[in-house]
């Protein structure tokens, strides 16, 4: 594997990368075109399907991670209400984190292929997007979204890799992944590349992280829904 391919794996780069303004997203050239086909197909019925995050890199995931780590952004359980940072060790720590944030080099969104998704078609003025489970139940506000995402999603080849708990990730069903991106990358990427990233940049719990990084690529990296 080439230098140029390890540094787009881990999000240190962008050259894999397209920019669209309208709707505003990153992500990888066949994943832009997949999903805004999805996009027009959604609308027919109503939805409006808005990227909320898509292609983040190394040093945005970094400062992700160093403020939850220090307390300075809130750490939730898998039903997404808040845990008290302060009655957690840093093993502790870690753990909640990775339940619903990538460990930084390890991110499916360093890729290009995964797209957060909701629906600005039922969204009042301001209203502040969480990303967390309340939001997508039965009586959730992006209910419908997700219905019409069960439904047609696999047509444009989209996935959710964290549909399921299965001890790793919390789940996320609007975090859509793009498999035919996606799984040739998970593929690819490898511990020694995770580790590079963490040795050569400023991650809190660094040595912590390094001691459990086997553990951690088994149960949070490689531990997704396949399609």
């Amino acid at each position: 594997m080439n230098d140029v391919r390890e540094l787009q794996l881990t999000g240190q780069v962008r050259t894999h990368i397209t920019q669209i303004d309208e709707p505003r997203f990153a992500a990888h050239p066949k994943t832009v075109e997949a999903f805004l086909a999805m996009r027009d197909a959604a609308q027919k019925e109503g939805i409006i399907l808005q990227p909320f995050s898509s292609f983040r890199n190394l040093k945005t995931q970094i400062r992700i991670w160093n403020k939850k780590f220090r307390g300075e952004k809130p750490l939730y359980n898998i039903h997404g209400q808040e845990r008290d940072y302060h009655s957690l060790d840093k093993n502790e720590i870690i753990d909640a984190i990775l339940g619903w944030s990538a460990l930084p080099g390890a991110s499916r969104h360093h890729w290009g292929s995964e797209i957060d998704v909701v629906d600005a078609a039922v969204m009042p003025q301001n209203y502040r997007v969480q990303l967390l489970p309340n939001e997508v139940q039965s009586d959730g506000i992006f209910a419908r979204l997700h219905v019409w995402l069960d439904e047609n999603m696999h047509k444009f080849d989209f996935f959710r890799p964290y549909r399921l708990h299965q001890g790793g990730m919390f789940p996320e069903p609007w975090h859509l992944s793009h498999a035919p991106i996606s799984i040739p990358a998970q593929q690819e990427l490898s511990i020694a590349m995770i580790e590079n990233v963490i040795r050569n940049n400023h991650l809190e719990g660094k040595e912590l992280l390094l001691r459990r990084l086997p553990q951690i690529f088994r149960d949070h990296i490689n531990n997704v829904c396949l399609p």
